[in-house]
């Protein structure tokens, strides 16, 4: 019975990548405007750093285009990070690396791990929550893939959009967005304050700047 199972699994699986590779022939869809002209300024969010990513990393990454800076608060002396990488397609291999798997191998191993809803005017967004540690040190990572301005959390999820969008819509593209805030022990709470704050004021840029 379940030799059965698998084959028709597989079956399906193949069925999935066929008509994935059919529908999204040719399709490539442009970013409204660069990730390097995103604001310097997010509400109370200042830019303080640029990051640049390397191009070993690029290689590995394959993503179309890249954002990763640090912004602070002044005000309540906070820090986020923010990454992005978009992708115009998904047909030719590219795709987003879960932050599940290359946080381990990094050095940073998960202490807590769920999903969280986070307000964002309004509407909600549905976001995986990541507390970790390397060593001493602890973070707290926001991260999600976001679609044609549909916020997914599930990477099987994504994977079902993918396939669905690229037969009815010829798109494949998507993007990772991945937010980092410090979080020092027995202080998670006040980093999830500080997260949900720069969601909120990074959020709707984020989406204006990604493909609708």
């Amino acid at each position: 019975m379940l030799n059965k199972y698998g084959r028709v699994l597989a079956v399906v699986l193949i069925l999935q990548t066929i008509l994935f590779y059919a529908a999204s022939r040719g399709e490539s869809t442009p970013l409204a405007a660069p990730l390097s002209a995103f604001p310097a300024t997010l509400g109370p969010w200042q830019m303080a750093q640029e990051g640049v990513v390397e191009k070993e990393e690029m290689d590995v990454l394959r993503a179309d285009d890249v954002l990763t800076r640090l912004y602070v608060d002044p005000a309540d002396r906070a820090s986020a990070s923010l990454f992005i990488a978009y992708f115009r397609t998904q047909r030719t291999g590219q795709a987003p690396h879960s932050p599940k798997n290359c946080l381990p191998g990094s050095g940073w191993q998960p202490e807590q791990s769920g999903k969280v809803d986070i307000p964002v005017g309004a509407e909600s967004i549905h976001v995986n929550r990541y507390l970790v540690s390397n060593g001493d040190d602890q973070s707290l990572v926001i991260y999600w893939y976001q679609s044609q301005s549909r916020v997914i959390a599930d990477e099987f999820a994504a994977k079902f959009y993918l396939v669905a969008d690229s037969i009815r819509k010829h798109r494949s593209d998507t993007a990772l967005i991945r937010v980092v805030v410090p979080a020092s022990a027995g202080q998670a709470a006040h980093a999830d304050e500080i997260s949900r704050s720069f969601v909120q004021a990074a959020y709707p840029v984020i989406k204006s700047y990604l493909p609708q």
